[in-house]
């Protein structure tokens, strides 16, 4: 069964460009993963500090591959900083 995440974030309004340089590197690399079927950054319609990367990934081993795969560990530190709070990670798996 595929699992899904909702990564939200609340990004500093003046990292928003770095953000989003770093953003566009880590998406590219993730969707060639081979267990990853969908990988979205979306802004919020009413606060366009707030952000959610949703996520599908063929299954649980093709998530945590990406968890440990060189471009996110690489990125993910460097994006931290740009956030004006911890994200929240929600996963969920497919039931039906």
């Amino acid at each position: 069964m595929a699992i899904r995440i909702v990564a939200r974030d609340h990004m500093k309004p003046e990292c928003k460009e770095e953000a989003f340089k770093l953003l566009e590197e880590l998406i590219a690399a993730t969707r060639k993963e081979p267990g990853n079927i969908a990988y979205q950054y979306c802004q919020d319609l009413k606060d366009p500090d707030y952000f959610a990367m949703m996520e599908i990934w063929k299954d649980d081993e093709a998530m945590k591959a990406h968890l440990s795969s060189e471009h996110f560990t690489r990125i993910l530190p460097q994006l931290a900083k740009c956030m004006a709070e911890p994200s929240r990670m929600e996963v969920y798996k497919e039931v039906l």
